[in-house]
């Protein structure tokens, strides 16, 4: 969402016991192995400026999650995003 920081948001949720992570690939045009592809203008095409791909490679991050989460526990994590976002406005 539009003014809200992951560096507030993260160590919210993480202070509340869910585990976090960052998003682990991202834009994968920038990686080096598209070095050679981008000096030859060779390889792939891309769409645009991917201005919404590198927002989400710097805003996004995953909540650990697991296949015995009670509804509880779902309904805490809900709340405790909700508080994080609100919280970092």
């Amino acid at each position: 969402r539009d003014g809200v920081d992951r560096a507030k948001i993260v160590p919210y949720i993480e202070g509340r016991g869910i585990q976090t992570r960052m998003l682990f690939a991202g834009n994968l045009t920038t990686h080096p192995c598209f070095d050679a592809m981008r000096a030859s203008g060779e390889g792939y095409r891309v769409a645009g400026t991917l201005a919404a791909t590198d927002r989400i490679m710097n805003d996004t991050f995953w909540l650990g999650v697991y296949p015995g989460l009670t509804d509880a526990k779902i309904d805490y994590m809900a709340q405790v995003v909700r508080d994080a976002v609100h919280a970092a406005r």
